[in-house]
C-alpha cells in the first residue's frame, strides 16, 4: 500500500458526499470520484436498485463517466477515489481500464478485493497493477455504512445475528 497524497482526504470527502447521496436514495452508501490531471472526470454513487443494474456500482459508474470524459475506455494516469474497499467486479474494471491508484475509506473484509477479503489486483494473471492506498477517512466511512445498516435493521427490528 502506499501513503496517502495531500489531496486523498478531501477527495475522500467528496467520495462521502456522493455516498450521502446514495443512502438517502436508500442505496448502500458507496461513493466514488475519478481524478485525471488533478481533476475529477467521473462521479458515482450506489445506484443498483435505481437502475435495475447489479453492475451500477459507484466505482463502475465513475469509471463510465470518466471514459466518456476523456473520450478513451483505458485511464492510465488516474486515481479512484472510493469509500469501501472495492468488489472484485470493481478491481476488475479498474485494472481492464488501466486506473493507475485506487484510495478506499473502509475495509472490506467479507467482499474487498484490494487485500481484504482477496487481493484480486496482485493475482499474476493480470498485466496491470494498481497502486493501492487504503484506510483514507476510513471511520467516517464506517460510520456511514454502519447507519445505514442499523437504520435498516430499526426498520425491521431485530435480527437474531445482532445479538450475537
Amino acid at each position: 500500500m502506499t501513503t496517502p497524497a495531500p489531496d486523498d482526504e478531501t477527495l475522500m470527502a467528496d467520495a462521502l458526499k456522493l455516498a450521502r447521496r446514495a443512502a438517502e436514495a436508500g442505496e448502500v452508501p458507496v461513493g466514488a470520484v475519478l481524478v485525471a490531471a488533478g481533476r475529477v472526470v467521473g462521479e458515482g454513487w450506489n445506484r443498483p436498485i435505481a437502475a435495475c443494474d447489479p453492475t451500477a456500482h459507484a466505482e463502475i459508474l465513475a469509471l463510465r463517466a470518466g471514459a466518456r470524459a476523456l473520450g478513451a475506455y483505458r485511464l492510465p494516469g488516474t486515481t479512484l477515489v472510493v469509500t469501501l474497499e472495492p468488489c472484485p467486479m470493481c478491481v476488475g474494471a479498474m485494472i481492464h481500464a488501466r486506473v493507475e491508484r485506487v484510495v478506499y475509506g473502509a475495509a472490506d473484509p467479507k467482499t474487498g478485493a484490494l487485500g481484504g477479503a482477496m487481493a484480486l489486483h496482485e493475482h499474476g494473471s493480470h498485466n496491470h497493477r494498481l497502486a493501492v492506498t487504503g484506510g483514507v477517512l476510513a471511520e467516517a466511512s464506517a460510520e456511514l455504512l454502519r447507519g445505514f445498516f442499523r437504520a435498516r435493521r430499526g426498520s425491521r427490528g431485530r435480527r437474531p445475528e445482532d445479538d450475537a
